[in-house]
């Protein structure tokens, strides 16, 4: 079973107070991208108060089997799963299982003798105490003093690709927090923002607290209520011929096949239920997802947040009020900094101004590797996804180039 979505009829000249002439210049702009052979194709939804006013996709979701992006095609959303995996911990939150300044360490215990880096290269490494334990609500906004990772990067950076904390889809959670147990922080927590690891170890915590694996308890606790029938951690035979083969962009603007919809590894069940990348979907049941928060936490009948909840989720969370330009240190991230806070899951629009785009203060968004993207307006009750299998998801600024596209169609 696939969502379905009903687009607007021909006649209509607006829907949910969005101009259809005016979003129909989302119609060029993708096609541009097309033509110049930057992405193979792409899928954008936009829907203003409950109502869908754009849901169209373009161009080949497999250049080589040449098929077309359809209305259902699968998408790996990598770091879209994050916003999931911390509605998932805040559920529990909301059950009374946890506050959000609970020291992790009560969670993981092996975490508590964790020190903080201070020079030197793995495995000489020295260190001192941090400031003070990690939280729960460092773990949510990438302030516990965690990374990514990678041979480039830091000192930090390096001991985790020399370690292999990254365990991939055959590992398991529990093998990544014990070989995070054994290198040192990058920072005391709360002292900086960093884009990390620290999502899947919210996937992690929602294990403990929960008593349920991550597969089952977004199964069961989210994409059964919502209707998100289409979104898990693998591809299903029966989604099979529906799944969108993923591109890299070469040094000469050229494509190349990374992932082969086939033989993917998606095609086979995962161990390592990443909540911080892990996840598949389709763009209408991730705009059930988004709706669902856009909504206050419910949507058709099923409740997953209070509204307050939701509030705290999209509030900046960076201290004294500060966007990523005053806390962010080294590192990719899903998201540009000026005019950028950072909440319980998701980067918040602060600053309109310094961020130099047209929106609203407190709409919040993130993205995917694959250059995935979505955000949600409260204050204009607007929610926009744009699918496509593009890496680095660098490549094209297209969350801001849709900004000006979506923003400029509202007319009421």
């Amino acid at each position: 079973m696939t969502t379905t979505i009903e687009a607007p009829t021909a006649g209509d000249s607006t829907v949910g107070g969005l101009s259809l002439s005016r979003l129909s210049r989302i119609e060029g702009w993708l096609q541009r991208y097309l033509d110049e052979g930057r992405i193979t194709g792409g899928l954008t939804v936009v829907a203003r108060r409950g109502e869908v006013a754009w849901f169209r996709a373009a161009g080949l979701m497999d250049r080589e089997r040449d098929l077309p992006v359809t209305d259902d095609t699968v998408f790996r959303i990598y770091s879209m799963t994050k916003p999931i995996t911390s509605v998932a911990l805040l559920m529990l939150y909301e059950d009374g299982l946890f506050q959000l300044d609970r020291p992790v360490h009560r969670y993981i215990p092996q975490w508590e003798s964790l020190r903080v880096y201070r020079s030197g290269q793995y495995p000489d490494i020295e260190t001192e105490k941090p400031e003070r334990p990690m939280t729960i609500a460092d773990l949510l906004s990438h302030q516990a003093g965690l990374s990514y990772g990678g041979p480039e990067g830091s000192a930090v950076d390096r001991a985790y690709t020399e370690t292999g904390v990254r365990v991939g889809r055959d590992g398991t959670l529990q093998q990544m927090v014990d070989k995070l147990a054994e290198l040192p922080l990058e920072y005391s927590p709360g002292t900086a923002w960093k884009y990390s690891v620290a999502t899947d170890v919210v996937g992690y915590l929602v294990e403990q607290i929960s008593g349920m694996p991550l597969d089952r308890f977004f199964a069961e606790r989210i994409f059964e209520p919502l209707g998100m029938s289409d979104t898990g951690f693998d591809v299903s035979d029966a989604q099979a011929p529906r799944f969108a083969a993923n591109y890299q962009r070469t040094p000469e603007r050229t494509l190349d096949l990374i992932d082969d919809p086939e033989t993917s590894p998606y095609r086979k069940p995962a161990t390592f239920f990443s909540g911080g990348g892990g996840l598949v979907s389709t763009a209408g049941d991730y705009l059930r997802f988004c709706q669902m928060l856009a909504n206050g936490g419910e949507l058709d009948g099923a409740r997953l947040l209070g509204p307050k909840t939701i509030q705290l989720m999209a509030m900046n969370h960076l201290p004294g009020g500060q966007d990523l330009t005053e806390r962010a240190i080294g590192g990719f991230s899903e998201t540009t900094n000026a005019g950028t806070g950072f909440g319980l899951g998701f980067a918040v629009h602060i600053d309109q101004a310094g961020s130099k785009v047209v929106g609203s203060v407190g709409s919040y968004y993130w993205g995917g590797a694959a250059s995935t993207i979505f955000w949600i307006d409260p204050a204009e009750e607007l929610v926009v996804i744009f699918m496509t299998q593009l890496m680095p998801s660098g490549a094209y600024d297209f969350r801001r180039q849709l900004h000006s596209l979506v923003y400029s169609s509202i007319v009421d």
